[in-house]
């Protein structure tokens, strides 16, 4: 069955497959052009579970779902081998189900130390990939680390100072984030999807807020589809001058680090200048918005993005002509086009490796709908193209924020009150996909028969793009690392649900 973004089907109307035609026809999807997994997951039911994929086409902008049942002791072949972006959801299947998936590789843990049904599995047992070489060593490092941030757990093995495999564990923090999700949508709902991933609130907030609405049949006005993707564009103009900073940090550029902080600072200021939060809590609401631009605030913003954008990029320029800077980024942390593919990558970290996603220009939300979109890429696919794209998307934002701006003065409208328990449509499906700074978020709520949320489905970019980060870091010096984890800049915490 096919669809679109932000667009219910009747659980009723979709076909239930035999298990083979499912998995044939998922396979057959995937093998065009422009096409990648969305969400493949299950739903418990009484004797077995429910499987459901969305398959999206960057080209024709097309979602297909496909659904089977199987039975709870039954398993069924893996789709790992063809399509190798899969693994995440059939590892995720595995450990929380049982599910057994013939042909897969290694259905090892993906947020669990192990099986979670056996609560003797630790850490302590985790099976981590090894090598028995006595010219190899390896380095552990985390899960509790040296600054503030969240606990991860990274396994080199090493020939000497060069990484030859890199494993990534995560799932140190399990907050039950989809199961707080579920039952009828209320405010308690709208905080805990801005909390997913506490710099992406924006891009999480806005796939929650476009999911209940089209669930609930309503349609925004132009005035407020433009304010949420202005907010969404702030949200990504402050991260990458951010880690722009933290990129000149790990180089020991002062100047860069400071400048860049000091201009990040500005634009989350401009942000809380609007709803009162740093990082957009409380602005980004169903139905309605209690923070309606107006033309002092308008001007404001206009004004605080052109100062932002113009001492950008001019630190962005020294950036790229310093050859101590560019000896470090140059080369470093490479991951090519066709890793980038098999590895599922989204967002910045599949546009600097050349593949054209953008969630923006294929599959159009609020105000990028029916309207023309550039995706920019970098070729290379190394720390230096990571930063490229991050400078190109900056100046990219600035001049989409003044089209919002625009549309958002020549639409004014009376500002709805937002609405936390809209009636949603009973027995529907709806994936809600959104471009954040981070790259592709897709949300996908499952109504019952009362119009309750009975399931929903939350994926961050983070998923496919830590392994993206464990593959660049192949053959690289162990010392590379920090500036290569920083060009990717991935959450623990969107992983971690």
């Amino acid at each position: 069955m096919k669809t679109h973004n932000n667009t219910p089907v009747a659980i009723d109307e979709m076909p239930l497959l035999p298990k083979e035609a499912f998995l044939s026809s998922v396979s057959d999807s995937l093998k065009a052009d422009g096409a990648r997994c969305i969400a493949y997951f299950a739903v418990e039911r009484e004797n077995g579970f429910t499987l459901y994929c969305g398959t999206a086409n960057d080209l024709s902008g097309d979602i297909e779902i496909f659904a089977a049942e199987t039975a709870r002791e039954e398993k069924i072949a893996s789709l790992t081998p063809l399509h190798a972006h899969l693994h995440v959801f059939e590892r995720e299947m595995h450990e929380r189900f049982g599910i057994g998936f013939e042909g897969h590789p290694w259905l090892k843990p993906l947020r669990y130390p192990a099986d979670r049904f056996d609560r003797t599995q630790t850490y302590e047992n985790y099976p981590f990939f090894g090598i028995d070489n006595e010219a190899l060593h390896e380095v552990g490092v985390g899960p509790i680390h040296a600054g503030i941030i969240e606990p991860g757990h990274f396994r080199f093995i090493c020939e000497g100072e060069k990484v030859i495999h890199l494993e990534i564990v995560l799932g140190y923090q399990h907050r039950g984030i989809e199961k707080m999700m579920r039952g009828k949508p209320d405010l308690g709902k709208m905080l805990t999807a801005e909390t997913i991933a506490g710099d992406s609130v924006a891009a999480h907030a806005l796939a929650y807020v476009s999911g209940m609405e089209a669930l609930a049949g309503f349609r925004p006005d132009a005035a407020l589809m433009a304010e949420r993707s202005l907010a969404l564009e702030l949200e990504r103009i402050a991260i990458h001058i951010g880690d722009t900073a933290a990129l000149c940090t790990d180089t020991g550029y002062q100047l860069g680090q400071v400048a860049c902080e000091a201009l990040r600072t500005i634009v989350i200021n401009t942000t809380q200048l609007w709803c009162g939060n740093r990082f957009a809590k409380g602005l980004l609401r169903p139905c309605g918005t209690y923070y309606p631009l107006d033309g002092e605030l308008r001007t404001k913003i206009c004004d605080n993005l052109t100062e932002v954008a113009d001492r950008y990029n001019d630190i962005a320029s020294k950036l790229l002509s310093l050859p101590s800077l560019l000896a470090r980024f140059e080369d470093v942390g490479v991951l090519t086009e066709r890793q980038a593919t098999l590895a599922g990558q989204t967002g910045l970290s599949a546009r600097a490796s050349g593949l054209r996603r953008d969630i923006r220009a294929s599959h159009p939300f609020q105000s990028h709908i029916g309207a023309a979109r550039e995706t920019m890429v970098e070729k290379r696919g190394d720390v230096l193209s990571r930063l490229k794209q991050r400078i190109a998307e900056v100046r990219q934002s600035r001049a989409l924020a003044d089209e919002f701006l625009w549309t958002s003065e020549q639409a004014e409208t009376a500002p709805l009150t937002p609405e936390y328990s809209p009636a949603l449509k009973p027995g529907q499906l709806c994936f809600s996909l959104v471009e954040g700074w981070r790259g592709e978020v897709c949300h996908t709520t499952i109504t019952d028969k009362s119009g309750n949320i009975s399931h929903c489905k939350i994926k961050d970019p983070s998923l496919h793009n830590w392994f993206g980060l464990a593959l660049a870091m192949r053959n690289q010096d162990i010392s590379d690392f920090p500036i290569c984890n920083k060009s990717f800049n991935l959450s623990y915490c969107g992983f971690d649900l």
